[in-house]
Formats: structure tokens, sequence, C-alpha cells
């Protein structure tokens, strides 16, 4: 893709933009959890590595070498398999009690995927 590069710089911002809003809210102690405000729970801080991944991702989507783009391919990666383990930490049911997933969880899904398709789609100019 003619643009995909740029796309993924773009959704490594936004990514990072998500761990700030709200992921879910816990009625029972009555706290909204956040990449950075887990409240009173034992979360700990879920998205500082999101914030490290794509950091590093935003850069390498910049770099026009075939390594930038191959070491891409893994962090992004390792990004998405991150948020998996986010969503599932984060937003299951304890004791018959489940939080309310926001918008913040979806879009930190959502954009870590579109990182990973676009990673797999870079523009390279090969030299013959």
């Amino acid at each position: 893709m003619k643009y995909s590069n740029y796309l993924g710089a773009i959704a490594a911002v936004a990514l990072i933009y998500s761990c700030f809003i709200p992921w879910v809210y816990i009625e029972p102690i009555q706290s909204t959890i956040t990449g950075f405000n887990t409240a009173s729970t034992n979360f700990g801080l879920p998205g500082a590595l999101h914030v490290f991944f794509s950091a590093v991702a935003f850069v390498l989507f910049l770099v026009p070498q075939i390594w930038a783009k191959r070491t891409n391919v893994l962090i992004v990666t390792l990004n998405f398999a991150w948020a998996i383990r986010n969503y599932i930490i984060i937003s299951r049911c304890e004791l018959g009690e489940c939080p309310e997933k926001k918008l913040g969880i979806y879009a930190m899904i959502l954009f870590s995927l579109f990182m990973l398709v676009m990673a797999l789609l870079p523009k390279v100019k090969l030299s013959e």
C-alpha cells in the first residue's frame, strides 16, 4: 500500500492516546480504569508497554529501510499480543461482577490490530 507507513504511524499515536481514555468502569469499587490509572486494582500500568512499543513502531514506520520494516513486524506483533492480554485481564468478570467496557479498550485493540496490518503491508523501494 502506498500510505501504509504513514497510516501505521498515525495509528501508533492514536494507540498512545487510547491509553489515557477510560477502558472499563468497575461498579463495586466505583473506579474507572485506564492504561495509566488502575486505581485500587493490581493491574499495574498496562499502558506503559503500549506507549513504549508504539513509540518504537512510530520511528520504525518512518524509517525507509528494509531492516526497520522487518523489526517493526516483531514490535507491532508484541504490541498486539499485549493488547489481547490487557483486554482479557482487565475486562474479565470476577465473583459475578463484570466491568462495564468503555471506548478505550476497544480503541486499544483496534489500533493495535491496524498497526499490525500496516506493518505487514509496507511500502519499501527496492534497488536492483
